[in-house]
């Protein structure tokens, strides 16, 4: 083999060496390449998409259907002479009634005083609130004294989505965060209806709304006449609440702004 050709030879292998050891250290990149390329692809998990958070007042849409029948909101003729607008509260029965007028009312199911705590009467609304913050009073703390003596409003306070305040007493109308109360005797004489039912009746009762309540005796007169009519829900009016306000945003409206 001449010197030439032998050169030449050596070359070549020592070409082909070095080419293989490129393409060893190559490898591990284009192999981290691809990898990368395929999961710059990859579907991204679900859980970075969460779904959208339900809001208090999403949350209380369907309360209505842990109510018995006979509590469930409806329309029924009612015989009275009471204005149109007027709440009249069946203590005995646990229903509260929004007069419409032209003989009929809209009946919610109410939770309603415990023994010795029922009262009666004619109040007036004096300001309403939404996720109202509750503040026992000081004759429940001394009954409950493990009571807290301050709750902030939300979905856990006892006041529920809303409160009606009657007149300048410690009585309201307001939600709660228990509906299988409904029906019951178990406050301190506050009307409590579902969130739901609060929400709907909220929206209808202005600041100056008369509230009559009738004794759970005997009454005396003509007793409050209620027939149902074939089932209907009143068309509920749902404000388009995204967060819970805090019941010092509550509407403080004086009675004599009221016409």
């Amino acid at each position: 083999m001449t010197q030439s050709a032998f050169t030449r030879s050596t070359l070549l292998r020592r070409s082909s060496a070095l080419v293989f050891l490129g393409l060893m250290v190559l490898a591990p990149c284009l192999a981290s390449a691809a990898h990368a390329q395929t999961l710059g692809y990859a579907p991204a998990p679900r859980e970075l998409f969460p779904p959208e958070a339900a809001t208090p007042d999403t949350a209380v849409q369907d309360e209505d259907s842990l109510l018995p029948d006979r509590f469930r909101r409806t329309v029924v003729n009612l015989d009275t002479r009471e204005a149109p607008g007027t709440i009249i509260i069946d203590t005995g029965n646990t229903y509260l009634y929004y007069v419409l007028g032209g003989g009929r009312a809209i009946r919610y199911g109410v939770g309603v005083g415990r023994e010795g705590f029922t009262w009666s009467g004619v109040q007036t609304v004096t300001h309403k609130a939404e996720w109202p913050d509750w503040h026992p009073p000081a004759e429940m703390i001394a009954r409950q004294p493990y009571l807290p003596r301050f709750m902030a409003g939300g979905p856990g306070n006892p006041l529920g989505a809303r409160a009606m305040y009657l007149g300048s007493s410690e009585y309201r109308i307001h939600g709660t965060n228990d509906p299988t109360t409904i029906g019951k005797f178990v406050s301190s004489g506050c009307v409590r209806l579902s969130n739901e039912d609060v929400t709907d009746l909220f929206n209808r009762v202005q600041v100056g709304t008369k509230v009559v309540v009738l004794p759970k005796g005997p009454m005396k007169g003509a007793p409050l006449q209620a027939r149902s009519l074939p089932a209907t829900r009143p068309a509920a009016l749902r404000p388009a609440v995204t967060t819970v306000p805090s019941g010092r945003q509550a509407m403080f409206i004086p009675v004599s702004a009221v016409n």
